[in-house]
């Protein structure tokens, strides 16, 4: 199964919905600024992802964008980063 490269921002109307987006992204992806996070997802994760949002939000006050940037072993995304520098997300060896 291919990962995908995702960019997802959200804009939530309210402070405690905020947090559990934001916890809720720490699990699927590397946070880069407030309200962005970069995820490199299977389907399935992508599916699952966008299933937790969809029952977190208020679908009449918060907006969550998510971008799909291409097959994740593909893509090169061409960013300026001032400040610290952009490093995109990798997939981890998992070791059993």
């Amino acid at each position: 199964m291919r990962d995908t490269l995702y960019l997802v921002t959200y804009d939530i109307s309210d402070p405690k919905r905020w947090r559990r987006i934001f916890t809720l992204m720490n699990g699927y992806g590397e946070w880069l600024q407030l309200s962005i996070f970069q995820c490199r997802l299977t389907p399935m994760q992508h599916a699952e992802m966008l299933s937790f949002l969809d029952g977190i939000i208020d679908h009449r006050t918060d907006h969550v964008l998510v971008i799909d940037l291409g097959a994740a072993d593909k893509v090169d995304p061409k960013i300026t980063s001032l400040g610290k520098p952009y490093e995109r997300v990798t997939k981890d060896s998992i070791i059993v």
